[in-house]
């Protein structure tokens, strides 16, 4: 018997238990109710941080680190998993079982960690809001900021239809910009053998500094916290019986399958934008891909393309950063109620939550632009500093999910098999020492 039974909270309490699944169909008819929840989870998978660095790499070292990409892709779908096994097997959510291991003290500061990485991830979604507003209406950085608040009362009135209704608009901004990239990347026309050697290990990945930094980026940022808290808790919004080990066993199949497909998608749009760097960068201008503005312009003014296409592309690109800004608002907003609500038991109003994340969020940004003048550098550093908070947060979300995902007492027959807790501690220990490397060498190039 797992913890679900006799646990009094229930994680986002006006979703669970509320999409219906049809247990008895076929198995494409199963796995198509349980798809959903892996569309908000693979947002996180390709959040406007990862975007330089994937372009970058394929500008600076060709397509030699596809494989790097495939490999931290792997080691997200593992951990997810964990997390789907986590919210349906115990009936909790991530930080309903951290706070199970932790005293009060140090709950509360596992809390504010917590909060202070989801205040660092809608940083970032502002930012890649503001600029992509900017470039597609030449909107002023701080005008932008200040719309995106805007977003909050859009989501508020999305929700009021049903959660089913909030995946189905993550899902369409999804393939909005991957049909974007599938269009950039055609016009661009790579090597398809190219490509496909890309997959394969290369040792320059090792020995050359410059892209062993890069590979570090592409792994350290992989994996967000507040997806791991998201996750755990969206998972339960399907109608299985709490009570059947069988129906819980049938949930974390077709929820693993939705995670695994979903991620796979975000898999495949990290590889178009390494692609389209290495197709058309490769070995030309390549330190002038600082930014967003960077990437917009050598986009526009790219010669390999002509300067219509060229026009075509860089306005996709832009319209691709606002979608991916906007999705990654939504799934910050929900990962920001189950933090507090797991944690510490409070339920505020949802416009409320968001006004307040939102505006604290808002206003390092507001200040950063005050003072550097609006200085468009500066916007996108910090960002980079919203990055490196994220890593330094990530254990902390990490170790607790192992421990709670290994312990009977509360998964039950569940619980991690060998393999798994194998794998996962040696990703744990490499993914904190690569953030780690990160943070450090971020400040040494500062």
């Amino acid at each position: 018997m797992t913890q679900q039974t006799n646990h009094k909270h229930k994680s986002m309490d006006e979703i669970n238990n509320t999409v219906s699944v049809n247990a008895n169909g076929k198995f494409s008819q199963k796995l198509l109710s349980f798809l959903g929840p892996g569309l908000l989870v693979a947002v996180g998978y390709m959040d406007p941080g990862n975007w330089i660095t994937s372009m970058q790499g394929g500008a600076q070292f060709g397509y030699i680190l596809l494989f790097v990409i495939l490999l931290s892709s792997l080691s997200a779908m593992l951990l997810q998993s964990m997390t789907v096994r986590l919210g349906i097997a115990t009936g909790m959510d991530l930080a309903q079982a951290t706070k199970h291991y932790l005293n009060k003290p140090l709950a509360f500061i596992f809390w504010i960690i917590a909060e202070l990485a989801i205040i660092a991830t809608d940083i970032a979604e502002v930012i890649g809001s503001a600029i992509a507003l900017d470039l597609l209406f030449n909107i002023p950085l701080l005008i932008g900021a200040l719309i995106t608040v805007l977003d909050v009362f859009l989501l508020l009135f999305i929700m009021r239809f049903g959660f089913r209704k909030i995946e189905a608009i993550v899902g369409t901004l999804i393939f909005t910009v991957l049909v974007i990239f599938i269009f950039e990347v055609f016009i661009a026309s790579p090597e398809v053998n190219d490509i496909m050697n890309g997959f394969i290990p290369h040792q320059t990945i090792i020995t050359d500094n410059s892209a062993l930094f890069i590979a570090l980026g592409i792994i350290g940022a992989t994996i967000m916290p507040h997806n791991l808290y998201l996750h755990s808790s969206i998972v339960q919004s399907r109608m299985y019986d709490r009570n059947s080990i069988k129906s819980k066993a049938q949930a974390i199949k077709f929820a693993t399958l939705d995670s695994n497909i979903q991620l796979s998608i975000a898999f495949v749009i990290n590889c178009l934008l390494l692609v389209l760097g290495a197709a058309l960068f490769y070995g030309v201008n390549t330190e002038q891909l600082g930014g967003f503005y960077d990437l917009y312009n050598a986009l526009l003014h790219q010669p390999v393309i002509g300067t219509s296409m060229g026009a075509v592309m860089s306005t996709l690109f832009a319209i691709a950063l606002l979608a991916s800004g906007q999705n990654s608002t939504i799934t910050g907003t929900m990962a920001g109620q189950i933090v507090m609500e797991g944690f510490i038991n409070l339920k505020i109003p949802n416009w409320l939550r968001r006004l307040i994340t939102r505006v604290i969020a808002i206003l390092p940004i507001i200040l950063c632009l005050i003072i550097f003048h609006g200085n468009e550098a500066k916007m996108e550093q910090l960002l980079v500093f919203s990055q490196v908070f994220l890593s330094l947060a990530l254990p902390f979300s990490l170790i607790p999910l192992q421990l709670a995902t290994n312990d009977y007492r509360l998964m039950g027959s569940f619980k991690n098999k060998n393999w798994i807790n194998t794998i996962s501690w040696i990703l744990i220990i490499i993914l904190s020492i690569l953030n780690i490397y990160l943070i450090i060498q971020t400040f040494q190039d500062l």
